[in-house]
């Protein structure tokens, strides 16, 4: 049954609350939406704390960016949401987050695209790294164009992460498994050392996410 737009503002809230308590969203950082239908996008507000988001707080656009419903102010990266939506047809939520690790990544100039660990193979795969664009500028956009089309995560050059997925549950999820996966990659840098799954072994994967995501 299709979903109210009452029950996608809960839903970012309790996603946005997530966020905040795993620390991917410091201060007032950060950023989630929601595609409602081909007419329009809910997204979270500018200059508002994760963790203390109303439901009332949350904002509706247009596929422009035109403001359509709500008392506050998109998020003033909302035309990345848009971006990837456009791109990505069958995506039904997009976020934005700057999870620690992952984002170390992204400022040593490193994308986390390592065939190393199964579920993030499945579940993400490789994470390109985008080179810098100013945070609400065209910049910012214009780098991500050609990596969002064939991966479901990019890096953000010297500022964060955005992931996409059919449902805010995945999108979430996939942004918890990229910091988990950065996690992993920081200890095999230590170690000093990888091992990376064959590319025999890649195929099995992808067959059994194909299989997995049919259910």
């Amino acid at each position: 049954m299709r979903k109210t737009d009452d029950a996608h503002r809960r839903d970012l809230v309790k996603a946005g609350l997530r966020f905040h308590e795993l620390g991917f969203c410091p201060a007032t950082s950060g950023n989630l939406s929601v595609r409602l239908d081909d007419w329009r996008v809910m997204i979270t507000p500018t200059g508002v704390s994760k963790g203390e988001m109303k439901p009332e707080d949350m904002v509706v656009i247009s596929p422009k960016g035109e403001h359509r419903f709500g008392r506050r102010k998109a998020s003033s990266e909302k035309a990345m949401h848009l971006l990837v939506y456009e791109l990505r047809p069958e995506a039904g939520a997009v976020v934005h987050a700057h999870p620690a690790k992952a984002t170390a990544f992204a400022c040593a100039g490193l994308a986390l695209d390592q065939n190393l660990a199964t579920e993030f193979t499945m579940m993400v795969g490789p994470v390109p790294l985008a080179k810098y664009g100013t945070p609400g500028t065209p910049d910012l956009s214009a780098s991500l164009e050609r990596l969002i089309p064939a991966h479901n995560a990019v890096l953000m050059g010297n500022h964060g992460v955005v992931a996409y997925g059919k449902d805010l549950f995945e999108a979430v999820g996939r942004m918890e498994m990229i910091e988990h996966f950065a996690e992993i990659v920081q200890g095999t840098l230590l170690a000093g050392r990888q091992t990376p799954l064959s590319p025999e072994d890649l195929v099995k994967l992808t067959e059994a996410a194909r299989r997995y995501t049919q259910r």
